[in-house]
Order: C-alpha cells, then structure tokens, then sequence
C-alpha cells in the first residue's frame, strides 16, 4: 500500500512537471496591420489586430494603449468595456469591434482624429499568465485648399509676393514654381502651428525682373503625395505695377 502511494505521489509530480516545461496550446501571436495607418484630420480610423493561430479571445484582457500600460485608451476584460479605467480623452472617441472576437480578431475605432493621435499604438492580449502584444503606427494628415497669395506695391527693389495656406500636418512642402515648372528661390519661408496644432505656412517672393506668363505657390504633403498650388499672372501684375508708376510719377510732376 505504501509502495503504491510513493509511486502515485512520484507520476504525479512528473506529470506536474511535464505541465511546467510544455508549452501551452493555449499561447499564441498577435498580428496587427503592418506599416503606418494614415488617419485624416477630423476623421476616423481602424486598427485592427488578429491573434494567431485563431482563437476565442472573449475572455481574454484586450488592452490598447499608446506610450504606458497603465494608461490605456481602451480596455475589455472579462468580457465587458471598463471605460472607468480608459484614458479620459478618448472615453468618447473610440469603439471596440468585437464581431470576430471569437475568432481573436478585434478593430480600435477612433472618432474625431487630432495630431495629438499621431504615433504608436500597442494592441496587447492577456491570456491568464500569458500575454503578447503588437505595435501600429498612425500618421495623422491634414491637406488644406485654401491658399492665397498677396501682392505688395511695388518698390525699387522690385514686385514683392506672399503666398499664405493653413491647414496642413505634418508641415508641408512649399515653392514657388515659374510657367515652366522651374523652381524660383523664394526670399523667406516661415511657419507657425495653430490650437490645432496644425501648420500654418507664408512665403515670400522677390522678383526683380520682369517676368511674362505665371507665378504658382505649390504646397505638397509629404505622407500623401497630395498637391495642392494657386497661380497669379504676372504680366496683369506689371501692367498694374507701371500704371500705379506713371501716376505716381504724374503725381510729382504737378506738385
């Protein structure tokens, strides 16, 4: 009897041990949305994260959040929202899709982009003692059309151009380009950002010379390729500049 109990006792401590050093079919991967996500200004974007291999992901802990763990901007855990626990700025600018949760696919839906959602986004999974996690970039973008180019009276030093355009993230290229295509050297170039934190770009414009056809203000933004430009005619320009020139000069001559 005290044989069988030792011998019990032994294959019951292998197989504890057995359990320790095997993997558990329960472990798993998780695979979010490779390369960066471009998020518009003002509107919505989906990040979206699948554990593999496929698996029931409804009990789980499903944690996303940006730079701290603590400080999640969602959180789903035994099986209920916990927005108590989420970053109060996104309380109500995000949603948890959980359609193919039972297939271990989940989408963070955020509302109301800012550049403030600019950057990185851990999308984390807990599984009692087990956890992975993933990384998604987001890159926020913002194209504005208005642009506008101001003309000052003319000098001795030749007809001067502003070209003014707000609206934009990240901060946009900017030129001034001839009837050609050319590039001309602008004089300054400046930029502020505004609440939004979105640019605010001026560029200046000194033509010495006169100059027949077009003048453009090109702006460009870098993450979209996206182009967007405003053109003045140059020789309307000149023959205004030397209308106001003669009167000036006919303004002298009968003081």
């Amino acid at each position: 009897m005290e044989t069988t109990r030792v011998l019990f006792c032994r294959l019951f401590l292998v197989l504890y041990l057995l359990q320790m050093v095997t993997p558990s079919s329960e472990q798993f991967m998780v695979k979010g949305i490779k390369g960066p996500i471009l998020a518009p200004f003002g509107g919505e974007v989906e990040l979206s994260c699948q554990l593999s291999p496929p698996q029931s992901a409804q009990h789980m802990e499903i944690r996303w959040f940006r730079n701290r763990y603590t400080q999640p901007i969602y959180l789903y855990k035994a099986g209920k929202d916990l927005y108590g626990e989420t970053t109060s700025r996104y309380v109500e600018r995000t949603e948890l899709l959980k359609d193919a949760i039972g297939e271990g696919k989940v989408t963070l839906k955020i509302f109301n982009v800012s550049v403030d959602d600019d950057g990185q986004y851990h999308c984390f999974f807990r599984d009692g003692d087990f956890s992975e996690e993933d990384v998604t970039e987001v890159k926020v973008t913002a194209t504005s059309s208005d642009i506008q180019i101001f003309v000052h009276p003319p000098n001795t030093k030749g007809l001067i151009m502003e070209c003014h355009s707000g609206g934009w993230f990240p901060q946009p290229q900017m030129d001034w380009r001839d009837s050609r295509g050319d590039i001309l050297l602008p004089t300054s170039k400046s930029h502020s950002q505004d609440g939004d934190k979105l640019f605010n770009m001026k560029m200046t414009l000194l033509l010495r010379d006169a100059h027949s056809g077009n003048v453009a203000c090109y702006l460009r933004n870098p993450l979209t390729g996206q182009e967007e430009r405003t053109s003045i005619v140059l020789a309307v320009l000149y023959s205004i500049a030397n209308r106001d020139k003669v009167s000036m000069q006919s303004g002298r001559a009968k003081s």
